[in-house]
């Protein structure tokens, strides 16, 4: 007898355990049906048979689940393991798991079906409101334009303002070098020397400035004598 009951509830295991699974795989495709960005004004076919399969498969699990409660209560108490009974209790937490999974599911199809449908008759309404009405179509055409030229507008005005401080930043770095300058300048005229030194370097530049200006214009003249 305790060899016949092993037995049986093994088969039954194994059978629970691969419900679960036909049950996630339907999961997976039922649950697109949710995360779909259009969905039809009505269930399609796919999408009735998917909810039907998991719901069938529900129920043999819950009936699997019972058979395997009997099993279990039929036992001594020296027989039946505490393995037996975590198994139990977690093909029962699974069920009850997988039967949230479909009523949240299930309502969110129907949320998002029912926003899909609200849309679709705004957007008929508005269309027929359009073509009964063809010149308030057209002014809210003009407005439509208007408000892409304000936005236009808008984003100049963005890119002036930014050029203007820009342009201010500008001002005022050119301000402070110039303090800098002079600040050098006066502290240099506060030296011994330095004044002459800076004439001299002057001198030097604008003597080889003259030079090279002079080399220049005697290459272009042998050139120009030469064509």
């Amino acid at each position: 007898m305790p060899s016949s009951t092993g037995n049986g509830w093994v088969q039954l295991r194994q059978q629970t355990r691969s419900l679960e699974a036909q049950t996630d795989t339907l999961f997976h495709t039922y649950s697109r049906f949710a995360s779909a960005p259009n969905l039809p004004p009505k269930p399609t076919e796919e999408e009735t048979k998917t909810e039907t399969q998991i719901q069938e498969l529900l129920e043999k699990r819950e009936t699997l689940i019972s058979q395997l409660t009997r099993l279990l209560d039929s036992e001594s108490l020296l027989t039946a393991s505490a393995l037996k009974q975590n198994n139990l209790s977690r093909h029962r937490e699974t069920l009850l798991e997988h039967r949230h999974t479909l009523s949240r599911l299930r309502a969110s199809i129907s949320e998002s079906r029912q926003r899909a449908n609200l849309l679709s008759t705004v957007r008929s309404d508005i269309d027929a409101y359009r073509s009964a009405n063809p010149e308030s179509a057209e002014a809210d055409y003009m407005l439509d334009e208007r408000g892409r030229i304000d936005r236009s507008h808008g984003v100049a005005d963005s890119v002036l303002s930014q050029a203007y401080a820009v342009n201010e930043q500008f001002g005022v770095q050119r301000e402070m070098l110039g303090n800098v300058q002079r600040r050098i300048v006066g502290a240099a005229g506060k030296v011994p020397g330095i004044n002459g030194l800076i004439g001299r370097i002057g001198a030097k530049k604008r003597r080889d400035g003259i030079i090279l200006g002079g080399f220049i214009a005697f290459c272009m003249l042998v050139f120009l004598y030469f064509m």
